[in-house]
């Protein structure tokens, strides 16, 4: 018998016997949910919903983002973590296109504890919570933030946002909120 598996009972043996309490037990952690692709998106609070396609990497190594002509159509950027894996899952969606309002027109009326639900190929539905939704400059885009690696598994939505500039047919913001798995 291993070491441990004897210290452990004998010390709460001995803390019992000075009359001090044993020590509490600790509660089994849950398991993220296996790995399935994303499928659709639901964000009740701004009645948004989309089926969800992947997006890549263009050719300057940006992510893509889903074709403006269907400016209701979310995707989900695939060499990330996939929704309910730990680390940041990421959705992007348009605010607008060919004149038409895109599926992420309202992202930046999104409040903490709002709630975003997404299908999974698998059948299952995982519901996040919103944490936090900010607006910051395209120039100082959040990288680390956004995609940088977390313990537990978070969601990101983006769009764009703020300021429109004409010129560059160009929004000079981006809309990003910031949720995270629901136990």
């Amino acid at each position: 018998m291993p070491r441990r598996a004897i210290l452990i009972p004998l010390l709460a043996l001995l803390l019992t016997a000075c009359g001090a309490p044993p020590p509490a037990p600790q509660a089994p952690v849950p398991a993220a949910p296996a790995r399935s692709l994303p499928a659709g998106l639901e964000v009740p609070a701004i009645e948004a919903k989309s089926s969800l396609v992947p997006l890549g990497l263009n050719a300057d190594r940006t992510v893509e983002v889903p074709p403006v002509d269907r400016p209701l159509q979310a995707g989900w950027y695939e060499y990330g973590p996939t929704p309910g894996e730990p680390g940041p899952a990421v959705i992007l969606g348009h605010i607008d296109g060919g004149h038409r309002k895109g599926i992420f027109w309202r992202l930046h009326e999104l409040e903490p504890g709002n709630e975003v639900h997404i299908d999974r190929a698998d059948g299952r539905r995982l519901t996040f919570e919103v944490t936090k939704v900010e607006q910051i400059a395209k120039n100082a885009f959040p990288t680390e933030a956004v995609y940088g690696d977390t313990a537990d598994p978070q969601l990101r939505l983006i769009t764009c946002g703020g300021r429109y500039d004409a010129a560059n047919r160009n929004y000079l913001d981006n809309v990003i909120a910031y949720a995270k798995l629901e136990r």
